[in-house]
């Protein structure tokens, strides 16, 4: 059974819970698919957990952090260039040359069977979205389906939910709250969004996860210390205080 977490974006409150609730899951490995740095206060901490899982892949914005935040609007681009400075300041010393190793040699994409993790889609693992209104966009669809073979788990939009295949380009998107019961993966060919842990955007606040056992997908919610985080990013300067606000109500 694995959990399967992203965007964990800094949020150290939301990663700890989540880790605690996947402890409570009996849960035996972890895989992490991206975008742990970015907009939250927490870059090191954050990262120092995602290198002791499993899996651990490469999100659009741990690649900004890397080289550079093209293409990013400027809070996004403050929240990239601050969590950079954060990780310099231990550049030199044994753990600082740990993380950047960890974080320069991550994949963007991970392979077991006909299972396919990925940051973004499978056609372009890191950066491409895929939104529940995509499903009226056969086009998109049909090549973004034709990029793996049964079953692909993602995070990057921030929204979890199931997409499943009934035809060429033709998919429906099924909501987490209708796979927290468990949802089968057989027969189908489906696409997982694992929602984020430490920026929900789909209008709930809590931290966002699934659980995967190789036949169901659990999408669970994760309540957290929101009002610690949202200090801790008003503390900082180089962070705007949207991005803690918006914690609030999960967008």
């Amino acid at each position: 059974m694995h959990a399967i977490l992203s965007d964990v974006h800094g949020n150290l409150e939301a990663m700890l819970a989540v880790l605690a609730d996947v402890e409570r899951q009996g849960v035996r490995s972890m895989y992490n698919l991206g975008d742990t740095l970015g907009y939250g206060p927490n870059p090191v901490e954050c990262l120092d957990l995602a290198s002791c899982m499993s899996v651990g892949l490469l999100g659009n914005f741990d690649h900004a952090v890397l080289f550079h935040p093209d293409g990013f609007c400027e809070s996004a681009e403050r929240s990239v260039l601050w969590s950079r400075a954060q990780l310099d300041t231990l550049k030199g010393t044994p753990a600082g040359r740990r993380r950047a190793d960890y974080l320069s040699n991550l994949p963007r994409s991970h392979y077991e069977g006909e299972v396919l993790y990925v940051h973004g889609s499978a056609r372009n693992p890191l950066n491409e979205y895929i939104f529940p209104e995509d499903i009226y966009n056969p086009q998109k669809m049909e090549r973004v389906g034709a990029a793996f073979s049964q079953l692909c788990f993602c995070g990057h939009t921030h929204i979890p939910g199931i997409f499943r295949e009934h035809g060429p380009g033709e998919w429906e998107f099924i909501h987490a709250e209708e796979c927290e019961r468990g949802f089968p993966v057989a027969g189908s060919k489906l696409i997982c969004n694992v929602g984020a842990v430490g920026q929900p955007r789909d209008d709930d606040e809590r931290a966002c996860y699934a659980v995967f056992d190789g036949e169901r997908v659990w999408l669970r919610r994760v309540e957290y210390d929101v009002e610690t985080t949202i200090r801790k990013i008003y503390a900082v300067p180089e962070l705007a205080n949207f991005l803690g606000d918006r914690l609030r109500e999960g967008r």
